[in-house]
């Protein structure tokens, strides 16, 4: 039976500036409108933390069940290492998701009927990454889902269900998020090429293979600081987000410098990291202005 670190362990909290960092940017785009609800944004925010915690759990389940956890370099994985067993993963994902959905329900009745149709989109998108008979993140669609629910979706969401509206502002700062959220699955996934060419994973990664994929993590990280100067036309103080600068630098120089498998740790933790600072600065900033 897994332990209470293990299973906190394979929550993978790394993960969490991913669901973090859309919701001070989007309360950030609202209250630049002079429409923040804070009790909407912490209802987003536990939203956005059951979501993700919920779609770790189900990856774990389903890569786990399939194999493909057997040999992988990182976090612990419950279903793979047999430390816990795959029903009770299961019930965790499902547990974690009927959360979001259930506190998501509040903001849906509260804003908007047809935000339920998004919901529900998300908790299918968190699910069928890894689950059922054809994956979409076994066939490179990864980068590209997270991109629409943790960059887009969670942005612009947060900052409709407090505005009532969405703006150019909250767009690039969706956009800037969601490269930022891309660019740490490009690292989770370019570190795993190896164990998941074999195992049958066709990520982006696998696709595109090492070279191109450390470019592409390059291009991520240079877009949310072109969003940066493009927010100036909002606020000047969108500048102070450049601040995150240094920590980008940092997240890429193992992608940059050809690290693999354990040597790509800690640039998935700076990516995360650089994330969560870009947006801490950039929400910080559309509020002032």
């Amino acid at each position: 039976m897994a332990s209470a670190a293990q299973w906190l362990e394979g929550a993978r909290p790394r993960t969490l500036p991913n669901a973090i960092a859309p919701i001070l940017v989007g309360t950030g785009a609202a209250a630049s409108l002079d429409a923040a609800v804070w009790w909407k944004a912490l209802l987003a925010l536990v939203v956005s933390l059951a979501l993700i915690i919920g779609v770790n759990y189900a990856n774990d389940y389903s890569d786990g069940i399939r194999g493909t956890d057997d040999e992988r370099v990182g976090p612990l994985r419950l279903v793979g290492s047999g430390v816990a067993s795959p029903g009770a993963v299961r019930a965790a994902a499902i547990a974690s998701l009927s959360v979001g959905a259930v506190v998501g329900l509040v903001l849906v009745f509260t804003t908007a009927w047809w935000l339920l149709l998004i919901g529900a989109g998300c908790l299918a998108g968190a699910w069928f990454y890894t689950g059922g008979r054809k994956p979409y993140g076994y066939s490179g669609f990864g980068e590209i889902a997270v991109f629409v629910f943790f960059g887009l979706v969670a942005v612009l969401g947060t900052e409709f269900v407090q505005a009532h509206r969405i703006d150019w502002a909250g767009a690039v700062g969706a956009v800037a998020v969601g490269a930022f959220s891309s660019a740490v699955l490009v690292t989770n996934n370019l570190r795993d090429i190896p164990t998941d060419s074999v195992t049958g994973k066709t990520t982006l990664a696998v696709r595109l293979g090492d070279t191109r994929t450390r470019t592409l993590h390059l291009v991520l990280m240079v877009v949310p600081f072109v969003a940066s100067l493009v927010l100036v036309a909002r606020t000047p103080w969108a500048l102070l987000s450049l601040l995150a600068l240094p920590l980008a630098i940092r997240s890429n120089n193992p992608v940059r410098g050809g690290q693999q498998g354990p040597g790509l740790i800690p640039s998935l933790r700076d990516t995360g990291l650089a994330m969560l600072a870009w947006s801490i600065l950039a929400g910080i900033a559309l509020a002032v202005g």
